[in-house]
C-alpha cells in the first residue's frame, strides 16, 4: 500500500474556479515527489486539499488515501488527529507562518502538547531535540521569530513539521526568499531527514532544477492538471509536454553558456481557472499546437517507461521499447509519428 494515493482530486472554489482538476498521484514512504508549475497552476491548493485546509465553501471531490484511509471522508476529530501526527506542512513564508509574539520553543511545543499528550517538561525536551536535529542550538527555543535569520526560521518550520513524527511532509516552496547557499543547506537537510526517518515528501516549487536535484519523481501542473509526470531527472532534462519543456528551459544551466541567451518564459499568461480555454488548456500558449488542440483535451498517456504526459504529440520513442502503461491500455488514441514529433519539438520554449 502506498503512503499517499490521490485519486481524481478536484478542487473548485466558490464562484466556479476549478483550481485542481482530476489529479492522480502516488507516493511511497521514503520517496520524494516534486510538484512544479507557474504561480496559479494549483500546486498549493492541491497541497492544502490533502489535509482539508482549504476555506469553507470550497468543493473538494475525489479520494486522498493516507495509509489507506480517505482524508476527505474523515470526521473532523479524526482529521485533527491526522494533522501533525500523520502528515504535516512546511508553509512558504516562515515569517508569516510563525507567530511574532510567541517564542519559537512554545510554538514547536504546542502540537507536541496537543497530539502527544506530553508534559510541559517532556515537550520542552522534545523541542530542544528537534532544534538540534535541524541544525539549531536548543537554546534558540527562547528566541522570537524576528531574532532569527531567514534560514533559521525555515529550520524552525521544519522542526515544527517534525514535532509529532509524521509519515508525510508537504513542503510548500520551503526555500522561497532564501539566498542560494541557505537554499542548498535547507534542501540537504530535508533530504537527510527523509532518508533517516523514512518519510514521504511532497515538495512544491516553480524551479524544476531544484526539484530534479532533490526529488525522485516530478509532476508538472498547468491549469489545475498534471500535464507530465515521471522520474524527476528525466522530466527536467527531456520533458515531453511542451509546457514542461518550456518550464525547464526557462532556467539557465550551469556549464551551458548558450542557455543564458535562450528565450525566457512563454508568451501570454496562465488561464483564469474560472474561464479555462476549450480543449487543451495550454493550446493558446503552445508553440507546437495543432488545429485539433482547441477541441481535444488529452488525458495523461504513456510517454516512455514510468512516464506520462497529456499531449497529442506524445508517445514512447522507438529506442525506449514498450512501456508498462501504453496509450491503448488507457483508451487513448495511438501516439503520433515519432519523426513528426521530433520536427515539431522546439529546442527552447
Amino acid at each position: 500500500m502506498s503512503l499517499l494515493d490521490v485519486r481524481n482530486l478536484t478542487v473548485t472554489y466558490p464562484g466556479g474556479a476549478a483550481a485542481v482538476r482530476g489529479v492522480d498521484l502516488r507516493l511511497d514512504a521514503g520517496r520524494k515527489l516534486g510538484l512544479a508549475g507557474e504561480s496559479g497552476c494549483g500546486k498549493s491548493t492541491l497541497a492544502l486539499a490533502l489535509l482539508r485546509l482549504l476555506p469553507s465553501g470550497t468543493r473538494v471531490t475525489g479520494e486522498v488515501l493516507l495509509d489507506g484511509e480517505d482524508v476527505l471522508t474523515m470526521k473532523w476529530g479524526r482529521v485533527r488527529a491526522v494533522r501533525w501526527a500523520g502528515a504535516s506542512v512546511v508553509f512558504q513564508g516562515a515569517m508569516h507562518s510563525l507567530n511574532a509574539v510567541h517564542r519559537i520553543g512554545d510554538q514547536i511545543a504546542e502540537p507536541i502538547l496537543l497530539h502527544r499528550k506530553a508534559t510541559p517538561a517532556g515537550a520542552k525536551k522534545k523541542t530542544g531535540e528537534l532544534l538540534e536535529q535541524v541544525g539549531l542550538p536548543a537554546a534558540r527555543a527562547d528566541a522570537y521569530p524576528h531574532e532569527l535569520s531567514g534560514g533559521q526560521r525555515q529550520r524552525v518550520m521544519i522542526a515544527m513539521a517534525l514535532a509529532c513524527d509524521p509519515r508525510l511532509i508537504i513542503a510548500d516552496e520551503p526555500t522561497t526568499a532564501l539566498d542560494v547557499m541557505i537554499q542548498a543547506q535547507i534542501l540537504r537537510l530535508i533530504e537527510q531527514l527523509v532518508a533517516d526517518q523514512d518519510l514521504g515528501l511532497i515538495m512544491i516549487s516553480h524551479d524544476l532544477a531544484v526539484l530534479a536535484d532533490t526529488c525522485d519523481r516530478l509532476a508538472v501542473m498547468y491549469a489545475g492538471r498534471v500535464v507530465e509526470e515521471g522520474p524527476a531527472r528525466q522530466v527536467y532534462e527531456d520533458a515531453r509536454h511542451p509546457y514542461a519543456r518550456a518550464l525547464s528551459a526557462a532556467f539557465p544551466r550551469i556549464g551551458d553558456p548558450a542557455s543564458r541567451f535562450a528565450p525566457q518564459g512563454l508568451a501570454g499568461d496562465p488561464p483564469d481557472p474560472a474561464a479555462l480555454p476549450s480543449g487543451c488548456t495550454f493550446h493558446p500558449r503552445c508553440p507546437v499546437a495543432l488545429e485539433t488542440c482547441p477541441e481535444e483535451d488529452p488525458a495523461l498517456r504513456a510517454a516512455g517507461p514510468e512516464r506520462r504526459a497529456a499531449c497529442v504529440l506524445v508517445g514512447p520513442r522507438p529506442d525506449e521499447g514498450p512501456s508498462a502503461e501504453t496509450p491503448a491500455a488507457q483508451g487513448d488514441r495511438p501516439a503520433e509519428d515519432p519523426e513528426a514529433l521530433e520536427e515539431a519539438r522546439p529546442s527552447t520554449p
